[in-house]
């Protein structure tokens, strides 16, 4: 959608049947800050216990379509809707298990183009769907700009629910909204480790939610000097003064994975092998990286060495 300039946005609003995305928008298309002069076109792509009431909605510029199948949803289709309304903007409420990338790979009308992605999770019943259709949640999640887990109880286990959405998007702002949809404060954690130590040891079961609370909470540890067990990613360049210790996060299957973890500098790098397993002790930092294009946390290194692999590689998050 970079390519040219988006005259008509396009909100995609997701998640599973029965999440609560028609809730979400009932509420949402009756606030003030939400109104526009125009027409926004609403199209329902699935039908749940919650209906839409259509003459209600016209108070506010709003029409329905309803698509029942996903091989209604087309570029005539949509033309079709087009022409006939001239919307000034369109939401989407979708059904992920007609493919979430199948939509935003789909061609739409010309100056229609997505620029926001919701998620609506409901965390009553996310931990048997996550378990049951990992594929279709890391689909719906990847690009998503927000995640609103509703239905909530303080007792959930919430955090974790979070790090296990981050390691897919590290980007994506995600909130809790409990049964009355007030929204849950998870004030700061206590970490697993003592933050005001010398040397923050990172037990190797706690690497996960050391990565997931550097990436949100990154100036709390600048200055601070941390040590951890990875594996060593190496540069393509034999000299390079940088390595990535990282560990393998699983992100939807037992087949789908990616290693996390962030810039490492030390002249040390050039003599380590690819993929060994490190002890790394390194202060941190909070600033640019050309590998990151922007900043992010980086180490710098006192001590890199080679150690023995965690009784589990694999990263868990709670």
């Amino acid at each position: 959608m970079d390519d040219f300039e988006i005259s008509t946005p396009v909100y995609l609003v997701d998640g599973i049947l029965e999440s609560g995305k028609t809730s979400f928008l009932n509420f949402t298309i009756r606030q003030d800050y939400f109104q526009v002069d125009g027409t926004t076109l609403l199209i329902s792509c699935e039908e749940g216990e919650e209906e839409y009431d259509e003459k209600d909605l016209l108070k506010y510029h709003t029409v329905l379509e309803t698509i029942e199948e996903p091989e209604d949803l087309t570029l005539s289709t949509l033309r079709a809707f087009e022409k006939k309304y001239r919307p000034e903007r369109v939401i989407i409420e979708y059904n992920p298990l007609w493919g979430v990338n199948k939509l935003r790979a789909m061609e739409m009308p010309p100056g229609w183009g997505i620029c926001q992605e919701i998620v609506i999770i409901d965390g009553g019943s996310y931990e048997i769907y996550r378990n049951n259709m990992q594929s279709v949640f890391t689909e719906m999640v990847q690009d998503a700009d927000m995640v609103i887990f509703n239905r909530c109880k303080t007792s959930m286990s919430l955090a974790n629910y979070r790090r296990g959405l981050k390691v897919v998007n590290p980007a994506c702002d995600i909130s809790f909204e409990d049964e009355n949809g007030d929204l849950i404060d998870l004030f700061e954690e206590s970490m697993p480790y003592d933050m005001n130590a010398d040397i923050i040891d990172i037990d190797d079961v706690d690497y996960g939610i050391f990565y997931i609370d550097m990436e949100d909470n990154p100036k709390k540890y600048v200055g601070k000097t941390v040590r951890f067990k990875a594996r060593a990613m190496k540069s393509r360049k034999e000299e390079a003064e940088y390595f990535v210790p990282g560990r393998k996060a699983m992100t939807c299957c037992a087949d789908d994975t990616r290693v996390i973890g962030y810039i490492c500098k030390t002249p040390l790098a050039k003599t380590l092998r690819h993929g060994q397993w490190v002890q790394v002790t390194a202060k941190v930092a909070f600033e640019y990286s050309k590998q990151y294009r922007g900043k992010g946390p980086v180490f710098y290194a006192s001590e890199v060495v080679p150690c023995e692999a965690p009784a589990e590689e694999m990263v868990y998050f709670n």
